[in-house]
């Protein structure tokens, strides 16, 4: 899903900067650029809760937040 967005973002970007874009291909880019970004977003919040922080001693340092957020999530 992200690679067919992402390589229209680019050919619409591509076009835009030789030519310009069409009202459709200008909204059409703006709803693509949203999406993507939506996507990368939950991407980087996966990765995040599923992520533990430990320091060079090997202490677990994982903020108190984020423990509370991973719990949440296994509570689901």
């Amino acid at each position: 899903m992200i690679i067919p967005t992402l390589t229209r973002i680019n050919e619409l970007s591509r076009k835009a900067k030789e030519g310009g874009l069409t009202e459709m291909e200008k909204e059409e880019q703006v709803r693509l650029r949203q999406e993507y970004l939506q996507t990368f977003r939950g991407s980087v919040n996966d990765i995040l809760l599923n992520a533990t922080i430990y320091d060079p001693n090997g202490d677990d340092v994982t903020p108190d937040k984020l423990k509370q957020e991973q719990a949440n999530k296994n509570n689901d």
